[in-house]
């Protein structure tokens, strides 16, 4: 079938997926003691029943974390690439099997398409680890069909999306965690903390890592690979010919091959720098708002991306170490030591901190932390980002990484990426969510979404 057939198609009925869901689920198999309560496993009723969309290299990675705990079961995986969704399956019903005395067990299902596993009113919520352009649609279909959600970063590949995300998730009263796995870490914590508290005085700058955006592209066709829906995996991107560099079939060989092209996503900005405009965002007591002005290196103003707030701290994207770029190194400043990677360098009037992964934590002068009690180098592991959500599904309370506070970390991402593709000076409003006399800027906080997918 052709990509404008496809796109004209029927639409897909909930009664026909009910039929279709439960038809998969015919097929009968034993149910182990642990299911009904025994060995010490939570009984069903007490058992949070999940559903993974999206089985690449950071879904099974969430897969296998989920699987860890008892109060949770794997019931469904989806993907678009037969191999990846079939791996999942087999690595879920490997684990349960490994539970029960026969050594066997078949209760997960593996779908193609995601409207087939929220249409199961059996699941209570659903990880999100597409690509990006599929997160936004994903999140509002699941919160209509009252999932509650975990939702890998960036949570869209627009502004508009991200905003339509925190009205779905408020307006059906869903519990969402967004994928910036640091607000669930002791190091960030901590630091964050000492930030807002002044240990370091007025905040001058803030250096991260990992600058660059991305740009378009044109790739030759490929045939697409048996086993692979293409259609579905474009969701509402623009349609494009498969390329192989899009989408290597079965094992993923990493994270996100696609983020180079901006029909996909937003390049390191969006993959991995929003991990650290989150920390910032976080120490500076922003998680309501934002930056007021982005000035990107295009412009000839400025040796890095640099994002002013309204208070006069600056937010700068460096590539490694600071002396290099002709910023502002301060002092007690090792100038061999790069930014760490998904951290932040909080320089203040009286001093520095220095936060990065794995429980690193350094401060200038080091009496700040020697100062700071209850802080021994303890870090608590990333894994207990999945035991917040799954918490607050209990509790129904706000997580670690709400729809809000995802939502306005992400908007710092794509305010880098519109000022690299404009090449000058923008200034945003926060409140508002625009760029103020600048449309060219502004046609950049939507996208059209590809018939028949639309929010």
């Amino acid at each position: 079938m052709s990509p404008t057939n496809r796109a004209k198609a029927t639409p897909v009925t909930r009664r026909t997926l009910l039929k279709r869901a439960a038809a998969l689920a015919l097929a009968p198999y034993v149910v182990p003691s642990s299911s009904l309560g025994r060995q010490g496993a939570p009984a069903p009723s007490n058992r949070i029943t999940l559903g993974f969309i999206g089985t690449g290299m950071m879904g099974q990675g969430h897969v296998r974390c989920c699987l860890q705990y008892p109060d949770a079961q794997v019931v469904a995986v989806c993907d678009v690439d037969r191999w990846r969704r079939e791996h999942a399956k087999a690595a879920v019903e490997t684990r349960y099997a490994e539970q029960r005395a026969a050594g066997t067990y078949r209760g997960c299902q593996a779908c193609n398409d995601l409207r087939v596993l929220l249409a199961r009113e059996d699941i209570d919520a659903v990880l999100i680890a597409t690509g990006d352009r599929w997160h936004a649609l994903a999140t509002v279909m699941a919160a209509k069909a009252g999932k509650d959600v975990y939702c890998e970063k960036p949570i869209s590949l627009t502004v508009r999306e991200a905003r339509a995300m925190v009205h779905a998730v408020r307006r059906y009263g869903r519990v969402f965690q967004g994928g910036l796995q640091q607000r669930s870490t002791a190091e960030f914590h901590k630091a964050c903390d000492l930030v807002r508290r002044g240990a370091i005085g007025k905040i001058r700058v803030v250096y991260v890592n990992h600058p660059g955006t991305c740009g378009d592209v044109s790739l030759p066709a490929e045939p697409v690979p048996e086993g692979l829906d293409w259609d579905l995996w474009l969701g509402p991107a623009p349609w494009r010919p498969y390329n192989r560099r899009f989408h290597p079939y079965g094992r993923p060989p990493h994270v996100v091959p696609w983020h180079f092209c901006r029909d996909f996503g937003g390049g390191n900005l969006t993959s991995n720098t929003v991990h650290a405009f989150d920390v910032v965002q976080w120490g500076l007591g922003m998680d309501d708002s934002g930056p007021v002005e982005i000035t990107p290196p295009e412009t000839g103003k400025v040796p890095v991306l640099t994002y002013e707030y309204a208070s006069g701290v600056l937010l700068q994207v460096v590539g490694g170490r600071v002396d290099k770029q002709g910023l502002f190194v301060p002092t007690g400043w090792d100038r061999q030591t790069p930014i760490t990677s998904f951290g932040a360098l909080f320089v203040g009037e009286k001093g520095w901190i220095h936060v990065g992964r794995g429980g690193y934590l350094k401060c200038f002068p080091r009496e700040i932390l020697e100062r700071s009690r209850g802080w021994h180098g303890r870090q608590r592991p990333v894994s207990s980002h999945h035991q917040n959500w799954l918490d607050c599904i209990r509790t129904r309370r706000r997580t670690a990484c709400d729809v809000a506070i995802a939502c306005q970390s992400t908007i710092v991402s794509h305010l880098g990426c519109i000022a690299h593709w404009t090449r000058r000076t923008l200034t945003w409003d926060p409140v508002e969510e625009v760029f103020l006399d600048d449309e060219e800027a502004n046609r950049w906080l939507s996208r059209t979404m590809r018939a028949p997918w639309r929010l």
